[in-house]
C-alpha cells in the first residue's frame, strides 16, 4: 500500500489504542467523487490496518472511474454519449447498479431520478455557478430528462435511451452511496468487523461497532436547533443525509438548493433536511432525495416494502416547521 495516501492517526503516536480491547484504532482520508471519505476502523495491527485501508481506497478509485459523469473516460459517461443512438452493453456491477436506480424512480413515481443531469446543468450546479435559467432553457432541460426514457434490458444487460433522447446521467444521489457498500463488504472479506466509513459525512456506515460498544456514535446535524443535534449509536446500518447547506445559490434573495423535483425540473422548497437509516447505503441515498422531494404520505407509500429504512425530515413553511418521524429510532 502506498502509505502517502493513507493517514494513520494515534493516541500521540502512531496508534489510538483503545483501553477495551487488544486491537487499534486507525483513521485515514482520501479525496475522491467530489468529497473527502474518512475511514475509521479497529484492526489487530498497522499491517492488517493498511491492507484494508489501501483495499477501501482502491475500491472507491475504481467505481469513481466507473461511475462518474465528470470523467469521459468511466463507463457512465460512455454509456450517456452512445445510448442515444442505440442500445449499449454494459458491465454487470453498472447495469446493476442502473437497475437499482430505476427502481427507486419507479416506487418513488420519479422523485428520484438519475437523469437529472441536464437540469443540474441548466441551473448551474454541475460546476458550481449557479443561476436562473430561462423558461425556454428549462423547458429543453426537461425534455431530456426522464427516468421513462431510460431503458433496461436484464436479458441482454444493455442500455437505451427511448426517442434518442439526449439525457444525461448524474449518479450524485445515490452513487456514493453504492461506493460506500462495496467498500464495506471488501472491509469483511479483509476480515474486518468494526469500522465507520463517511462520504464528507453525506453518508455513513457502521460496521459492527467499537470495542465494547453497543454501537458507533453518529451526530446528525437538527437543522431546527442547531444547539441540540441528534446523536445515535449505529451498528450495521447507514445513515444518508440530504441538506442544503452547502450546495446552493442565492440570487435576488433567495435560495435555490441543489435538490431538485425532477418532476417540476425546479430545486425543491420547504424542506430543510432528510436523514435516512438503511441497512443499504445505496437505498438510503435514494431515498434521502425521495423524502426531500415527497410529502410525508408520499415518502410512506414509496416505502410501503421496506420496513427496514427509517426517515427524518425537517420540512418549513410559512415561517413555521415541522418534523416527519417514520420508523425514527427514539434518542436516549
Amino acid at each position: 500500500m502506498n502509505l502517502r495516501r493513507c493517514m494513520l492517526v494515534a493516541c500521540g503516536a502512531v496508534f489510538f489504542c483503545s483501553p477495551l480491547s487488544a486491537q487499534q484504532r486507525f483513521h485515514a482520508t482520501h479525496r475522491a467523487m467530489g468529497t473527502e471519505f474518512t475511514l475509521d476502523l479497529y484492526a489487530a495491527d498497522e499491517a492488517t490496518a493498511n491492507a484494508a485501508i489501501g483495499d477501501a481506497w482502491d475500491e472507491v478509485d475504481r467505481l469513481d472511474d466507473l461511475l462518474s459523469n465528470y470523467k469521459p473516460q468511466s463507463e457512465l459517461s460512455r454509456i450517456t454519449r452512445e445510448a442515444r443512438s442505440g442500445p449499449v452493453t454494459t458491465d454487470p456491477e453498472s447495469f446493476a447498479f442502473l437497475a437499482r436506480s430505476v427502481y427507486w424512480s419507479h416506487v418513488s413515481h420519479g422523485a428520484f431520478d438519475i437523469t437529472v443531469g441536464p437540469l443540474l446543468r441548466v441551473w448551474g450546479f454541475f460546476r458550481a455557478q449557479g443561476r436562473v435559467p430561462g423558461e425556454a432553457d428549462l423547458a429543453k432541460a426537461k425534455k431530456d430528462t426522464g427516468w421513462q426514457n431510460l431503458q433496461l434490458d436484464a436479458a441482454t444487460r444493455t442500455v437505451s435511451f427511448r426517442d434518442h433522447r439526449a439525457l444525461e446521467l448524474d449518479p450524485g444521489s445515490i452513487g456514493k452511496g453504492f461506493a460506500v457498500d462495496s467498500v464495506v463488504a471488501r472491509l469483511k472479506a479483509e476480515g474486518i468487523s468494526s469500522a465507520l466509513l463517511s462520504t464528507g459525512g453525506s453518508t455513513i456506515y457502521a460496521l459492527g461497532a467499537p470495542p465494547d460498544e453497543e454501537g458507533w456514535p453518529v451526530t446528525i446535524p437538527n437543522p431546527a436547533d442547531k444547539e441540540h443535534p441528534q446523536t445515535l449509536r449505529l451498528r450495521d446500518l447507514s445513515i444518508s443525509t440530504g441538506a442544503c447547506t452547502e450546495k446552493f445559490f442565492v440570487q435576488n434573495g433567495h435560495r435555490y438548493c441543489h435538490i431538485f423535483d425532477p418532476r417540476t425540473g425546479r430545486p425543491v422548497e420547504g424542506v430543510l433536511q432528510s436523514s435516512v437509516l438503511s441497512p443499504s447505503a445505496t437505498d438510503g441515498d435514494a431515498v434521502s432525495t425521495v423524502a426531500f422531494v415527497l410529502p410525508a404520505a408520499q415518502v410512506e407509500e414509496s416505502l410501503r416494502n421496506h420496513p427496514e429504512i427509517s426517515v427524518l425530515v425537517y420540512r418549513t413553511a410559512n415561517g413555521k416547521g415541522s418534523v416527519q418521524a417514520l420508523r425514527w429510532p427514539k434518542v436516549r
